[in-house]
Parts: C-alpha cells; sequence; structure tokens
C-alpha cells in the first residue's frame, strides 16, 4: 500500500504533519491501513521532513520528486524506487483520510483479484441528500450492470430529467420499478496493479480529466476498466480544512 503526502496545501499548509491527538496525521494514517491486511505500507513524501516524522514512528516512508502534477505520477516513481513486480497490488490510500477503514482498503483491493478485466479498482457509498448530489466538489459515478465505471462526473449524475428537484432515489413511482437506484457517491481510494500504474503517467491527458478535474476519467477515456466496491457506510471525510482537522481532533482525542 502506498500512501502520497505532499507538503504544499493552499487551504491548510503542512497538512501532512499537522497534529492530530499527538500524532501527525500521515502516521494516523498509516497506522489505520496497518490494521488491514496488506503486506506493506509505504508513505510517499515530497519533503524530508514527512519522511523524518514516519521513521519517527515506526512508518515506512520514501522520498519522491517534489514537481509530480498528480498523486498519480508520485505512485508511479514510488513504484520504481520500491522495484515492485507488475503484477502487485497497490492500493493508494490518500494521506489525508485519518479515518479511513481497514476493511475498505481490503475491500477495494480485493477488487483486482475478483475483476481480471479491470486495471483499477476504487470504492463509492449511495448519496443520501439533494445537496450532495447537486455539489460540484461531491464526486458522482455511475456502474454498468457488472459494477464497473461509466463515468465520473462533478454534476449531479444520473439526472433524472423528469423529478430533479428532488430526491428521486426514493421515489419508486419517478423510477418506474427501479427503486433503490440511488446515485453514489465516489470515495477517493484506488488499487491498481503495479504494471498499470507505471504506465498510467505516460497515457495523454484526456478532455474529459481536464473538465471535470478528475484524474481517473483518463483511465476510463483510454479504454481501461475500473472495478466499484459499493460500501454501505460512508467513510470518515478527509481532512482539507481547519475546520475538517478540528472536527477529527475533537473525534481522535
Amino acid at each position: 500500500m502506498l500512501i502520497p503526502a505532499r507538503m504544499a496545501s493552499s487551504r491548510l499548509p503542512d497538512k501532512p504533519l499537522a497534529d492530530i491527538a499527538g500524532l501527525p496525521m500521515v502516521v494516523r494514517v498509516a497506522q489505520r491501513a496497518l490494521l488491514s491486511q496488506a503486506t506493506k505500507v509505504v508513505v510517499a513524501a515530497d519533503d524530508e521532513r514527512i519522511v523524518e516524522a514516519c521513521e519517527a514512528h515506526g512508518v515506512q516512508a520514501i522520498l519522491t520528486r517534489a514537481d509530480h502534477a498528480s498523486g498519480s505520477d508520485r505512485l508511479a516513481e514510488a513504484c520504481e524506487q520500491l522495484d515492485l513486480d507488475g503484477s502487485d497490488c497497490v492500493v493508494n490510500v490518500q494521506g489525508d483520510e485519518p479515518l479511513i477503514n481497514p476493511q475498505l482498503i481490503d475491500a477495494v483491493a480485493q477488487l483486482l483479484t475478483d475483476r481480471p478485466e479491470a486495471s483499477m479498482g476504487t470504492a463509492a457509498h449511495a448519496i443520501e441528500t439533494l445537496e450532495d448530489w447537486r455539489n460540484p466538489n461531491v464526486v458522482k459515478l455511475v456502474c454498468d450492470a457488472q459494477g464497473l465505471a461509466q463515468y465520473f462526473s462533478r454534476a449531479p449524475i444520473p439526472f433524472a430529467r423528469d423529478h430533479a428537484d428532488h430526491a428521486w432515489w426514493n421515489n419508486a413511482a419517478a423510477l418506474g420499478g427501479h427503486a433503490g437506484f440511488a446515485p453514489l457517491r465516489h470515495v477517493g481510494i484506488y488499487s491498481y496493479r503495479a504494471g498499470f500504474l507505471r504506465h498510467f503517467p505516460q497515457l495523454a491527458p484526456a478532455p474529459t480529466e481536464a473538465l471535470e478535474a478528475l484524474e481517473q476519467l483518463r483511465a476510463l477515456w483510454h479504454g481501461h476498466r475500473i472495478a466499484v466496491h459499493v460500501t454501505q457506510d460512508a467513510p470518515g471525510a478527509g481532512v482539507d480544512t481547519p475546520a475538517d482537522l478540528e472536527r477529527v481532533r475533537a473525534l481522535l482525542d
């Protein structure tokens, strides 16, 4: 398992080192990850201070270049540094998810075993409110009948043309027998085969990726499949702002 961690954050400077109940946030994330079935957990950092903080608490970390354009680029370099075999499963847990569920990590990793046609795995859960469905900061996705992602968007998808003014997924009449087909919120955790992860940064960026600002659309654009684990429980939200940090501190103090 790899945890990308970068020091720069416009809304929360030095975010990986933010103190949460006496430990840096990135160490908290790694400790949660170590409760999963992962054989190894490594932080891929862009700053020596992150590496030092991890090593001080017994967490393995490596230093990667600071100029990577994306987390996937950083993970691709980490695969090279760690000399991973192309068939190795790599789970990407974001460095700002101190409440990540270890069982969710295992479920996303298992997708690559269960779905050999997929190059990637990820997770989602049902959206409950109309506000979240309409919120562009909540990434939505639509799956096909086999549980493979068809599209990711910041727009409200799927769009019920005649019922968009209410939570149509709770209205059996509106859905014509498809009651329970709730829109899905994407959870930012991924599994990859190391060989695909090395190749991913070489793929040309997709127009959809640029428009939506969603990197995973590059994989779909180039014909790769993404398997989706739908979890019943909404994962704990990540830490993006000072308010998020205080919320998590209150939960863990």
